[in-house]
Formats: C-alpha cells, sequence, structure tokens
C-alpha cells in the first residue's frame, strides 16, 4: 500500500495518510514501490506492473486522484481544481509510480469538480490507463461503487455500470457481492457493458497474477512468517535509505498546463517515449517479455 495524497488543507481527518504537502516529497516516497516489489529492469517495459520474485509483494498506490485536496478538508469530498493543480500537483507521484512498475492502483471515494473518481472514466480510462499507459489493475476502494450514487446504494445497478464502464477492474464489494455479481453479469448479458470491458479487466488482473509468479508459486512461504512485524537493527534500516538516492530524484517535469488536453497529451508522449512503441510487452516466465 502507497498512499499518494498530496495534503492540501490540515483539516483533513486522514492528513496522517500524506507524506507531505509538498508534492516533491510526495513524489520522492515512490521508492517504496521498488522496496515492496524490487527494482525495475531498466529495459522493462513501460507501464507493465513488475513483482521481482516470491519474496516481493504487489504495490497499491492510492487514492487516485487528488483525495488530500477536498473542500474545507472533509473526507471523501469535492476536490475542485483546475488542470494546473490536478496535473502538477495532485499526478505526479502517479507517473513515478508507473514508471517504477506498480502493480496496482486504488480509486478515490472523492470526487474532482463534483465527478466521483469511482465513475471519472476519463481519468481512470482516459488518463491512468490510455495515456499513462498503466497496465496493472485498477481497484475500487471498500465499497466504493456503492458511493457513486447518493445516498449510497440509492441504484446499485447504475453504480455496477458506471463504475466498471469508467475503468474499474477490480471491485471490493464485501457485504453484497452476489447482488454485484448479479448486476454485472445481467448488464453483461444486455450488452450495457461490452465483454471486450470484461476481458481488459481480467487480463489486467492475471497481469498482476502473472508477473508476481502466482500461478508458479500460489501458497505464501511459511518459513518468511517469523519476520512479519519483525524490527531489524537501526544500522539495517538506515543503510538502503541511504543508498536510494532520494535526495536527488530523477522527477518526470511536467510544465504548469493550462488545460487536461495539453496535460493528457504531454503525458501520453512522455509515457510513448519511455515505451519506445505502442505495443506494450508482458514479462514472460523466464524474466524476459513477450508481446501482449
Amino acid at each position: 500500500m502507497l498512499l499518494l495524497p498530496a495534503l492540501l488543507d490540515p483539516r483533513w481527518g486522514r492528513c496522517y495518510e500524506s507524506y507531505s504537502e509538498d508534492h516533491k516529497i510526495v513524489r520522492m516516497m515512490t521508492e517504496l514501490i521498488p522496496g515492496l516489489q524490487g527494482d525495475r529492469p531498466a529495459n522493462y517495459s513501460y507501464g507493465v506492473p513488475f513483482v521481482a520474485g516470491k519474496n516481493k509483494v504487489a504495490a497499491c498506490a492510492k487514492h487516485f486522484v487528488g483525495d488530500g485536496g477536498t473542500v474545507r478538508g472533509i473526507d471523501e469530498n469535492n476536490t475542485v481544481v483546475g488542470a494546473t493543480e490536478l496535473f502538477s500537483i495532485h499526478m505526479p507521484a502517479y507517473y513515478d509510480a508507473i514508471r517504477k512498475g506498480v502493480a496496482t492502483v486504488m480509486v478515490s471515494y472523492s470526487s474532482i469538480n463534483g465527478h466521483k473518481m469511482h465513475a471519472n472514466g476519463k481519468l481512470v480510462t482516459g488518463f491512468l490507463k490510455n495515456q499513462l499507459k498503466f497496465r496493472g489493475f485498477v481497484i475500487s476502494d471498500w465499497e466504493g461503487i456503492d458511493r457513486i450514487t447518493n445516498p449510497p446504494k440509492a441504484n446499485y445497478t447504475y453504480s455496477v455500470q458506471a463504475g466498471i464502464l469508467a475503468g474499474i477492474d477490480m471491485v471490493m464489494a464485501p457485504q453484497n457481492y452476489k447482488d454485484y455479481i448479479g448486476n454485472l453479469t445481467d448488464l453483461v448479458n444486455k450488452k450495457v457493458i461490452p465483454m471486450s470491458r470484461i476481458d481488459d479487466a481480467v487480463r489486467r488482473i492475471l497481469r498482476v497474477k502473472f508477473a508476481m509468479g502466482l500461478f508458479e508459486n500460489p501458497l505464501a512461504d511459511h518459513s518468511l512468517a517469523n519476520q512479519l512485524g519483525s524490527q531489524l537493527p537501526l544500522s539495517e534500516r538506515e543503510s538502503p535509505i541511504e543508498s536510494s538516492g532520494l535526495g536527488e530524484p530523477d522527477y518526470m517535469e511536467f510544465d504548469f498546463l493550462d488545460d487536461a488536453t495539453s496535460a493528457a497529451a504531454a503525458a501520453g508522449q512522455e509515457a510513448e517515449a519511455e515505451e519506445g512503441a505502442e505495443d506494450v510487452e508482458e514479462p514472460a516466465a523466464d524474466g524476459g517479455a513477450q508481446e501482449a
């Protein structure tokens, strides 16, 4: 779990989930991703999730996006923001997270300019997936699609439709999973949600599972259980921090952009430059890559 909000109002009740009000510091903390997942090889395909082995875990960057900038700091509220602030303050940590091979991204309960993020296809699919070329999977927050309507669950069928069409690939529906499955199945059968959207979600989830090696080693290594919650000596904790280069991060620089179109275009151009081609390659079982 990697919390990436830039804190803009100290009244926010979850400000402890932010590393700083300075988005540059938030960006620096994406160095946690290689710590959790392993270092992404230099020749690894841009945007494709990378997990180094069974001793590593899949990281989740959250909450996409703008949860630290809600009006008056009210949790899960509306973030009123222009394109300049959105793409230069709230979004940059996600640029770095994707560059470092983050496996999953969780959507925020909050809204951007009145548009619930769980139903925001322009940012989830249009920007995160298409422009930034993120190839991991997008997960909802806990009962996040329920809160697309006000009050929550007022029209659950609509919530399922809006969330899935926006680009959410995995849904946390802990209490009403049977209703969720029933509604989703019905919407697909009626072709309200195209099968291609389901295929995309399944492909992304399987891509992460393959990257983690779960098909070769599906069970946890019990010999590592005694390391859970253990406290390393201070010297062991300091050395990787000192060698991580956090003091001189290689930022992905973005100009202060005047509109969402130019911001999306700039991000897309940078993603294409890193990837070098339109086709995205996936990791093969031997650690190489194969075409998706």
